[in-house]
């Protein structure tokens, strides 16, 4: 049975969390299309990579290449080995300093969370595997953070409170479609999107990442712009809650000031100023911040966040 590409991209970061492989390398490209609207939270501050083989990584490439440009105080990095102790890479703008850990790079471990207190900023991809264990970890500790996740995270009990808070958004440049990542040539990846490049390297495409951050930027503030008018035939009610159904965030209703169901794919274009976050539709159990899933005439649909316009 052939899969379609959402499923596949799917397929490829469950395997990769049940055999724990999580090293999934970014591409240079993908990194300077996101950093580019964020320069001016970097001028001064210590950036801290602690997700990333120096060797490998491409966060550490752009800081490193970009230090001045940005005005870096420092730049750090973590070496994760599952087995065996590893080390850190400092740099300060004038000289490249290494020193082996007690411990194996883990960011849960003592010492690369006395890095973390050390740093203003934090960018990598974390493991997707931890992913909820990372970012609480970012909270404990109020980072500032631009990081890589899948955008199935959004419907996270951790994280959906975060992004209903207005504690973390969705970055700028990721709003559909899929990317590549490079991965250890040793994984066992069974996906048509596989590629091996002319060096012997091993490539992926995943689908449905995003970038995560709580650091602003200009465009999160522009308005949705909405032409479409509220009827009842094309904006049905929920059986199970008081919101009508919005299949896309391009057809919501411009005159309709009620709660409304949309995607969460809605996330790529939320402005906090425009709309209230109020809840979300996605699993059967319901408290403060679920409803329960979506149903229409008893069709079950797919996840929902629940928002309403704010009264300006």
């Amino acid at each position: 049975m052939s899969m379609t590409k959402a499923e596949n991209g799917n397929k490829v970061l469950c395997n990769a969390k049940s055999a724990k492989q999580d090293e999934f390398y970014t591409q240079l490209t993908d990194i300077e299309k996101e950093l580019k609207h964020y320069k001016s939270h970097f001028s001064g501050k210590t950036v801290f990579c602690n997700c990333d083989d120096p060797e490998e990584s491409n966060f550490w490439k752009y800081f490193y290449l970009n230090f001045e440009v940005l005005g870096l105080k420092k730049l750090i990095a973590t070496h994760y080995d599952p087995k065996e102790p590893t080390y850190k890479i400092e740099y300060d703008g004038e000289r490249i300093k290494i020193d082996k850990l007690e411990g194996n790079g883990d960011f849960r471990s003592q010492e690369c969370i006395e890095l973390l207190k050390e740093s203003d900023v934090v960018v990598t991809n974390p493991p997707f595997s931890l992913f909820r264990e990372y970012v609480a970890q970012l909270m404990e500790y109020d980072k500032k953070f631009l990081i890589i996740g899948n955008q199935n995270a959004i419907t996270y009990k951790e994280i959906f409170p975060l992004l209903k808070g207005n504690k973390m958004w969705l970055g700028y440049s990721i709003h559909s479609g899929d990317r590549e990542f490079r991965v250890p040539n040793h994984y066992t990846i069974y996906s048509p999107s596989k590629r091996v490049d002319s060096e012997g390297n091993q490539y992926v495409r995943v689908v449905g990442v995003r970038w995560f951050a709580n650091l602003d930027y200009e465009e999160r503030h522009e308005d949705i712009l909405l032409y479409k008018k509220y009827n009842e035939t094309d904006y049905p009610k929920y059986d199970n809650y008081d919101a009508i159904n919005v299949d896309k965030t391009k057809d919501i209703p411009c005159d309709y000031h009620g709660a409304m169901g949309v995607p969460i794919t809605f996330m790529d274009k939320y402005n906090p100023e425009q709309f209230e976050i109020t809840g979300q539709m996605v699993t059967t159990k319901v408290d403060e911040f679920n409803h329960g899933y979506p149903y229409i005439n008893g069709k079950k649909l797919y996840a929902r966040i629940v928002i309403k316009r704010r009264v300006n």
